[in-house]
């Protein structure tokens, strides 16, 4: 595994290449971010790999009883298009860790960086191929002993009854969001639009994980929306591989022509534009940083995953106010919150219902960090040790004690 993390960083312009080409992310931040974490992904999970260990037990009869962790078996990895080689590494390395040997299918928008993954023939194998085939055919498949899936909540169900009506495989999923930033009275407003922006432009909002739905306290409410409309010109649409642009392409037609219907659906629902909410370009998948104000929870752009660079901004007066609206949805994947006060950051990180909360940052992701879904975002967890041991299985051996001297 550090053989195969030195060649990543051998490697790292030409992967953030493919990555690029693949799925139009910035090359400047492929270089400088998502390619050598991937490396140190892999060395986090080396140096996990030769601690796996199980307990001694205390039985309360003349029994000798020990716990082995021994691995799940065939891990059937299936991985989304918006960080090709991040999600390969996330699912890849930790199985690695655990003993285990897999099939990947890469999505089929995104597979060039999957297929330069060169380790052992028959421990990482890659298949590609479309959804409803490849991914349904290892999520099915009787030698398959576990599924790891990271994608759409729609997908996620469809492979979780795949698992069950085969050999009953146990599934790890990490679904759709529809995160919540809360930016309380105190907060630095300039600070806290940035964030925003970040939040929901980042990666051109094709980020499970993005803070699409964004409420502001009222008492900075009509500051916070001037600083947004003035900061988001700042974020410059073009290609990916030139170093000033700060959004690239959607990954195919298919996901910019969704965007664009959600945005059109905004505004017929009555919700009123603040920036952007056209293409960005007349030839590309390239679309403007969007921002919806006027906006009511029951809007379909509040209620859905639109996966692009759209949010929707809304008001709040009191703290409950603000988790209430924050915990309604159906996704529970992560959570911002922007505050001065410990007591606010406290009562809300314990009050929202979601797998990872960020207070005064976003996208505060680390390989020691777990993070994964509440509610229709999915079960069980990437990153961290939490992801080691969902591939490993625990295993109880007994023996009988005669003639011990103690018990």
């Amino acid at each position: 595994m550090h053989k195969f993390a030195d060649l990543i960083d051998q490697h790292i312009e030409e992967l953030a290449t493919l990555d690029s080409l693949n799925a139009g992310k910035l090359f400047a931040w492929g270089k400088a971010i998502d390619i050598p974490s991937v490396a140190n992904t892999l060395r986090y999970y080396a140096g996990a790999a030769d601690k796996i260990h199980g307990e001694v037990l205390k039985m309360s009869r003349e029994l000798h009883a020990y716990t082995l962790r021994e691995p799940v078996g065939v891990v059937g990895h299936i991985i989304p298009w918006n960080f090709p080689s991040t999600m390969f590494f996330m699912k890849v390395s930790p199985a690695l860790a655990a003993g285990c040997t897999m099939v990947v299918k890469p999505a089929e928008q995104t597979p060039l960086s999957a297929l330069k993954a060169g380790v052992p023939d028959g421990v990482i194998n890659v298949v590609n191929g479309f959804g409803p085939t490849a991914g349904a055919a290892l999520a099915s498949h009787m030698d398959v002993d576990k599924v790891s899936f990271t994608g759409s909540t729609e997908v996620g169900r469809k492979v979780m009854q795949a698992a069950a009506t085969s050999n009953l495989k146990p599934v790890s999923l990490e679904l759709g969001g529809k995160s919540p930033l809360l930016i309380f009275d105190d907060a630095d407003v300039e600070k806290a639009a940035d964030l925003a922006l970040l939040g929901i432009l980042y990666n051109k909002g094709e980020v499970c994980v993005a803070s699409s739905r964004v409420f502001v306290q009222e008492g900075i409410y009509d500051e916070f929306v001037k600083t947004l409309a003035v900061k988001a010109k700042d974020w410059v649409v073009g290609d990916p591989f030139n170093p000033k642009s700060r959004l690239g392409p959607q990954v195919d037609k298919n996901q910019y022509e969704k965007i664009l219907a959600y945005i059109e659906h905004g505004k017929r629902e009555g919700a009123t534009l603040l920036t952007g909410g056209k293409p960005a370009a007349k030839k590309g998948y390239y679309i403007q940083p969007t921002v919806f104000t006027d906006v009511t929870e029951d809007m379909k752009i509040v209620k859905d995953e639109i996966f692009g660079p759209v949010m929707a901004l809304m008001k709040f007066t009191t703290m409950e106010e603000g988790i209430k609206a924050a915990n309604n949805t159906r996704y529970g994947l992560a959570a911002g919150i922007v505050t001065k006060s410990l007591d606010t950051a406290n009562t809300v990180a314990r009050s929202i219902r979601a797998g990872v909360i960020w207070i005064n940052c976003y996208f505060a992701f680390d390989n020691d960090c777990p993070y994964g879904g509440y509610k229709s975002s999915g079960f069980e967890r990437d990153l961290g040790l939490e992801a080691l041991h969902k591939y490993l299985q625990v295993k109880s051996v007994v023996t009988p004690l005669y003639n011990s001297p103690w018990h």
